[in-house]
């Protein structure tokens, strides 16, 4: 059985997932399925990249171990990538014990080699793209040239990996092979990076701890590059014995990366590879970006602080899953951004799928079951336009597979919808509507409809891949199933029982109302954009606070005079004569307590209820606005102005002693 090995890049866990993280994966999951039917035994990985410097930041500022912080964000990518139906074969975290471990062997094997040595590094960093870069390579306003966000001086203690050892061979991979796609691609890496003399690369880092440890040198982590990149292998078993399936599958097929990244996996991944004499893979497919078009047209890259992230989970409930995969394989041709609108997803969706494909479907059903009740007669008789039909439905598996194979994700759909097109316009040809008033036609009509529904089936076969949801419908609608929708069977015609049943089922793909969807859709967007100000003015706010003057200093025989205690919120809601305060029934560990609080601007009274809170418990009782207050919610000033409540941990006892 032939190998096929296909991998996304590690996913950085710096955030939520939007729709723009979804086209790799998808398109990576696509061409997988395909070579399984194929009769491929494939491997499929992804998986995220969890270390570095923002990641330590980022769980300091919640309050978190680096490691809870990407446990949470990784759980939140594998439901979304159960929820798009992604058939991954196997899931790498770079905090894997396994990987850990291979990395570490890695970097020491070019030490000794002789081209990993100790140095001092001065120069720019991006710690967003977690990026070194030089003078030059800095974009017009001196800020790093691929996210365009300001660069720091960093001056640190590091190991260096010799690039230029390999810069004429990479540059001869780059442009004398087939291993860039697409090839235009060759001439940017080469002018930009390799042409001016490739820079050793800094692979080690002292200014934080989060990163696999050097082994020989402790005070030293792994720098991204080693770590993220060496995944391609050591998933596979690489230099450990968590798996055993390097020499199976070794070297991967295909990469597909973003083009953001694509220097990263075309000059220092192959670095890498040629330094351990490893095999490199066959092909770095890489593709643009998925841009958002806001109301004025404009471009945009997707930009969570823009407020313009798309939430795949949520478009999803709205058209489905299988369409949202379909949308954003159509639209992007492999090297170029993709513009994504409300519009445009819309009018994909019903020109292709709901007027397109699933009127194929619902009308030669609809027709089978109004004419035949159903099941077709034996009897056939054939006429014109049938072979012109079976000619172009038989010739589109092979254009499919050399689309596939060249990882023209877009083109291969595009192949597969001439074939839909010819078949809608094989029923304007035929009319059978026409053909069933008159019953001494039903044997041509039985053999029109005969074949709209083998033209279905291969469609929908090759289509499987693509929106493996809905084809299995697909094919219970046309009397089909798994068994014989095969990629063998998609080369022939005729598979189909002669008397097959169909059986009527639901509309695929509903048309959109596009004017109302339209506002609904600005409705969420505008929502999303608000919060996104706020939350960049509470970040902005955060930036220049300062914290109130401390007051007069007291005895720790003053402090044991207050009482905190853990108490949870058992009901809560509005004081009627009041806009600011909250009535709270506590459940103190002591019987039960109500407290009032002037928090009521800041939390709706459901929010609250379940939550753990500190209270001063040994308050003298107070009344406001009428309602007996005994106690103190702790609460602490924002940035904004605003109270926030100190939720404790949720585990702690009621009644438990601050302490």
């Amino acid at each position: 059985m032939p190998k096929f090995y296909i991998t996304t890049p590690i996913y950085y866990p710096s955030g939520d997932p939007h729709i723009g993280h979804c086209y790799t994966t998808v398109a990576c999951d696509s061409i997988a399925r395909y070579k399984r039917m194929q009769g491929y035994d494939v491997m499929f990985l992804t998986g995220t990249d969890e270390h570095g410097q923002k990641i330590e930041d980022k769980a300091r500022d919640k309050g978190v171990t680096p490691q809870q912080y990407v446990d949470e964000v990784v759980a939140t990518f594998k439901k979304l990538w159960s929820y798009m139906n992604i058939s991954y074969d196997r899931y790498i975290r770079t905090t894997d014990d396994y990987h850990v471990e291979s990395v570490q062997k890695i970097f020491k094997e070019l030490y000794d080699k002789g081209y990993i040595y100790k140095g001092e590094y001065t120069g720019k960093y991006c710690t967003p793209c977690e990026s070194f870069w030089t003078e030059s390579q800095l974009d017009a306003d001196g800020c790093c040239p691929e996210c365009h966000r300001p660069v720091k001086e960093a001056s640190e203690e590091a190991y260096f990996f010799k690039m230029s050892p390999f810069a004429d061979r990479i540059e001869k991979l780059l442009t004398e092979t087939d291993y860039l796609r697409p090839k235009t691609r060759a001439t940017e890496l080469v002018n930009n990076f390799i042409k001016p003399g490739l820079e050793d690369l800094c692979v080690s880092r002292t200014s934080f701890t989060w990163g696999i440890p050097v082994t020989f040198d402790p005070k030293h982590v792994v720098y991204v590059w080693v770590d993220a990149l060496s995944n391609y292998c050591t998933a596979l078993g690489y230099k450990n014995n968590k798996y055993n399936d390097y020499d199976k599958y070794w070297p991967a097929d295909v990469h597909m990366v973003a083009k953001d990244i694509m220097r990263f996996h075309a000059i220092i991944w192959p670095a890498i590879l040629m330094a351990l004499d490893e095999p490199l893979p066959k092909h770095l497919a890489v593709h643009g970006w998925i841009t958002f078009q806001n109301k004025n047209g404009e471009a945009q890259k997707m930009s969570k602080s823009l407020g313009n992230v798309v939430d795949p989970f949520m478009l999803g409930e709205r058209y489905g899953v299988d369409a949202i995969r379909y949308h954003i394989l159509r639209e992007m041709a492999l090297g170029a951004d993709s513009a994504f609108s409300n519009e445009i997803m819309i009018n994909r969706i019903n020109s292709d799928l709901a007027n397109g494909f699933g009127n194929l479907v619902s009308r030669t059903v609809a027709m089978a079951d109004k004419y035949f009740g159903g099941t077709l007669p034996e009897t056939r008789l054939e006429g014109d336009f049938d072979q012109s039909l079976k000619d172009c439905l038989l010739s589109v598996r092979e254009k499919v597979d050399k689309c596939i194979d060249e990882t023209r994700l877009k083109n291969a759909l595009e192949e597969i919808f001439v074939a839909v097109d010819r078949a809608n316009k094989y029923i304007d040809e035929t009319e059978p509507w026409v053909l069933g008033k008159d019953e001494s036609k039903y044997d041509r009509l039985a053999s029109v409809l005969y074949n709209l529904l083998e033209s279905i089936r291969i469609i929908s076969t090759l289509l499987s891949a693509f929106m493996p949801t809905t084809m299995p419908e697909v094919w219970e609608q046309i009397g089909a199933n798994a068994d014989i929708c095969t990629y063998e069977n998609a080369g022939k015609f005729g598979v189909l029982p002669a008397n097959v049943t169909v059986h009527k089922g639901r509309i695929l793909f509903p048309r959109i109302d596009m004017d109302k969807e339209i506002g609904e859709l600005n409705a969420i967007i505008e929502k999303n954009m608000a919060e996104a100000k706020a939350k960049l003015n509470a970040d902005e706010a955060a930036e220049t606070f300062t914290p109130a003057p401390l007051a007069e200093q007291v005895t720790i025989d003053d402090f044991a005079k207050v009482e905190l205690r853990v108490a949870e919120v058992k009901a809560c809601e509005k004081v009627k004569k009041s806009k600011k305060l909250l009535c709270l029934q506590l459940d103190d560990g002591f019987g039960g307590r109500q407290v009032v609080s002037g928090i009521a601007q800041w939390y709706k009274p459901e929010d609250l209820i379940g939550k753990k809170v500190i209270i001063v418990a040994n308050l003298k009782p107070v009344t406001l606005c009428g309602v007996e207050s005994n106690g103190m919610i702790c609460a602490a000033d924002a940035p904004d102005g605003s109270a926030r409540v100190v939720f404790p941990d949720q585990t702690l006892p009621n009644g438990s002693k601050i302490r």
